[in-house]
């Protein structure tokens, strides 16, 4: 193996953590956001979500 062959697998292996990291922040963004925006009479995703909150003595008021 050659130093151009090591150095080009090293740069796509951080390139590869990059992107899982940008996916895997974008997904749990997407979630946090659309269960806080989730209000209503019934909805039972943000009551959860808020009930947990409570429980875990995180403020949300």
């Amino acid at each position: 193996m050659s130093l151009t062959t090591h150095v080009s697998t090293s740069s796509q292996s951080i390139t590869k953590s990059a992107l899982k990291l940008i996916f895997v922040a974008s997904l749990g963004l997407a979630l946090i956001l659309s269960v806080g925006f989730a209000q209503g009479k019934g909805n039972v995703v943000h009551n959860a979500a808020h009930d947990t909150r409570h429980a875990a003595s995180f403020p949300c008021h």
